[in-house]
């Protein structure tokens, strides 16, 4: 183990946040920013850590940063990781900023049929997921505007795939022609979650033809006043989500994990259990929890023959 305070930092594309933690991994404090990496000039990384977070770094501290901060947008490209991948090689491949003392945790990669795919900060997540949960095994969705669906084999990610299931949603609720029918979200919130709406999207989509399809069902349970305007939101929600869940080979007894924003995993675990699979949820703090397991494979003073040296600016 590292034997040494963590500073744990999730740099996402909208917002920064952080947590300083123990070496027994208690969260002694926690901050928010919204200095996500669009927000931050190139150059200009190190003086906004600086800023948000230099009070915590004392000499013998460590810092992992995870998410779109290791992307060629931020603070320091990390190369990613090919699966199968665990928290031995996580370690082995951080990208260190400062040797020794901060690092850039990589992002995961996977190559299908000679196809890639890629995520930043979610492998964390899921590494802290584990250990909360204590599994070696495991099924994971995490939702969001690109939902990510991993697999998980004796403590390492073997496969992950990305579904843009929130941006397509997006897409259909402002900008087709459904957006006509759909209640008008000019302040970007849609009415109060209907669950039988919503369960009605999720089971038109698993015995549907393909969302190419049941997306207009939308317009014409509107046109013939077969739903109210007010419940069309969670219809649209429940046809995308239920068009992702279809295409993971899911059976009735199996179980899955899902982390994310409390509102949209209640909708997936909602969803799931249509399907008669049954849900863990994990919260935020998954994120911290994966960036300490990560720290405490490392030796206490970084280890020389595996760290990628880069100069801070």
């Amino acid at each position: 183990m590292s034997g040494r305070n963590l500073v744990a930092v999730d740099w996402g594309t909208s917002s920064l946040r952080g947590a300083l933690i123990d070496a027994d991994g208690r969260v002694l404090e926690e901050r928010s920013f919204a200095r996500g990496i669009l927000t931050v000039a190139a150059g200009e990384f190190p003086p906004v850590f600086e800023r948000c977070f230099g009070d915590w770094t004392a000499p013998g501290n460590l810092c992992l940063i995870s998410g779109m901060a290791g992307s060629k947008q931020g603070w320091r490209e990390a190369p990613y990781c090919a699966c199968p991948a665990g928290f031995d090689d996580i370690a082995a491949h951080l990208e260190w900023v400062e040797p020794g003392r901060i690092a850039i945790v990589p992002g995961l990669s996977v190559d299908k049929d000679g196809v890639p795919d890629v995520m930043r900060g979610e492998e964390t997540q899921v590494f802290g997921a584990l250990q909360l949960l204590e599994l070696a095994n495991a099924r994971l969705v995490l939702p969001g505007t690109h939902s990510k669906w991993v697999t998980v084999a004796k403590h390492r990610i073997t496969d992950f795939s990305t579904w843009m299931t929130g941006e397509f949603y997006a897409l259909l609720r402002q900008h087709s022609i459904l957006a006509r029918t759909l209640p008008n979200n000019t302040n970007d919130s849609d009415p109060a979650p209907d669950p039988g709406a919503f369960e009605q999207g999720v089971a038109h989509a698993l015995r549907g033809q393909g969302l190419l399809h049941t997306a207009f069902s939308t317009r014409t349970l509107s046109l013939f006043n077969r739903m109210a305007t007010d419940a069309l939101p969670s219809y649209l929600s429940g046809l995308v989500i239920g068009e992702e869940l279809k295409s993971q080979s899911l059976q009735r007894g199996d179980a899955v994990v899902v982390m994310g924003e409390e509102t949209l995993t209640a909708r997936y675990e909602q969803a799931l259990a249509q399907l008669g699979v049954s849900v863990q949820r994990v919260g935020a703090g998954a994120t911290w929890r994966g960036l300490r397991a990560i720290a405490d494979t490392l030796p206490r003073t970084g280890s020389q023959s595996t760290i990628h040296r880069i100069t801070a600016p």
